[in-house]
């Protein structure tokens, strides 16, 4: 039998190598045929599968409490990979509004190839279930969700989804598996923007998908007929960015229920979007289905117009004016401006977003810091026109 690569001499290196090759020398027909036949673990070509990569896929696995996980080169090439796998001329998809925006562009494609898409508000998930129909073969959704943080009841969308036998896909990239597991909850697959907090550092790009088994072969052969196997160098970012996730997901979620209740002070916010406040309308649901906290992300709307959210985040000193989330450093944007580019000027607003509402995705850093932050930094923002009155 071939030597592990991640163990080549009986041992295990503390640090998982990094295998660049693309391709692997037989060491005789036997193992050939071993091989392809799937009666040992090996490698043939970096398409199919890489040693890094896989380690990298059986702790995501783990977290998620999955048989097993396919790693790819984004978190939207997971979700084009599962639409693609399970999806096909003929049947309807049901996805909310409050999902990444890029959706929305390959939900054009999916169009076009005939699949029927239904899309509806994640603050009204209670009716989801009049919108199944017989050709339904997929619910997708985002809880907490993007950018408004809404909560969606995955136990509940599993038992609509049961009346026509369609999978229940949930991106955990806002909740993470530190705060959430939606395998447990009811859903088939889950998917992830490993950029975000499974990496945390700004340095990579990769999605995951985690499932049972038999969902992993029919993901493995889409990724490898496609070829989004993702390279050996950004798999061992993500390992070494899942060595310390625990600790950075729990200090995120710390940092934003700390300053939520700042914010739910402040006159200068006219909205809160943050499910670990009791008053917020998705705490019941949340408080039942996440754990160890509500997550790293949060959303409001400053002041009443445009130019005042951007006067806002011009202020700001320590956090950083920048897109994406989950990572080490704080984050903020203006979705209206930035995520949700992807979306026409008319559906950016249609389930809830204004155009000063900011996405903050808190790091690491010490809270009382962040909120003296965004403190001095409402202090630039005018008066509201309610509040001058």
């Amino acid at each position: 039998m071939p030597q592990d690569p991640l163990t080549p001499y009986g041992n295990r290196p503390m640090v998982t190598p990094i295998v660049n090759a693309v391709n692997y020398e037989y060491l005789s027909f036997d193992v050939l045929r071993q091989i392809t036949d799937g009666e040992i673990d090996g490698y043939t070509y970096h398409r199919d599968d890489n040693p890094t990569v896989r380690e990298v896929e059986k702790q995501l696995a783990a977290l998620e409490c999955a048989e097993d996980c396919v790693v790819c080169t984004s978190g939207m090439a997971a979700c084009t990979m599962v639409f693609l796998t399970y999806l096909q001329a003929g049947d309807h998809l049901l996805i909310f509004h409050d999902t990444y925006g890029a959706n929305y562009k390959v939900s054009l494609i999916l169009e076009r190839l005939g699949v029927e898409i239904t899309w509806l508000d994640a603050g009204d998930a209670d009716i989801l279930a009049s919108h199944v129909k017989q050709n339904t073969r997929m619910i997708f959704m985002e809880t907490p969700s993007n950018p408004l943080c809404k909560i969606v009841d995955i136990a509940a969308v599993g038992k609509a989804a049961s009346t026509v036998d369609a999978l229940v896909v949930v991106d955990n990239t806002f909740a993470t598996p530190y705060h959430q597991n939606p395998l447990k909850l009811g859903a088939d697959l889950v998917v992830h923007s490993a950029t975000k907090a499974l990496g945390g550092h700004n340095d990579l790009m990769a999605g995951a998908i985690a499932g049972s088994r038999e969902h992993y072969n029919r993901l493995w052969f889409t990724r490898q007929a496609i070829g989004t196997t993702l390279d050996a160098y950004s798999a061992f970012l993500l390992d070494r960015g899942l060595k310390t996730f625990e600790l950075r997901a729990g200090a995120m979620a710390k940092g934003a229920q700390a300053i939520a209740d700042f914010l739910q002070k402040q006159s200068k916010i006219s909205r809160l979007f943050y499910p670990g406040l009791p008053g917020d309308p998705g705490y019941e649901v949340a408080s039942r289905q996440m754990c160890n906290g509500f997550g790293g992300m949060l959303a409001f709307d400053v002041g009443d117009d445009e130019e005042d959210a951007k006067r806002f985040v011009a202020a700001l000193k320590r956090i950083r004016h920048a897109v994406s989330l989950g990572a080490t450093e704080s984050l903020i944007c203006i979705p209206y401006l930035t995520t949700m580019l992807y979306l026409p000027p008319e559906r950016r607003t249609t389930f809830g977003v204004s155009k000063n509402t900011v996405r903050l995705s808190v790091g690491i850093e010490n809270p009382d810091l962040l909120v003296a932050d965004l403190k001095q930094a409402l202090a630039c923002v005018a008066p509201g026109r309610k509040e001058s009155k």
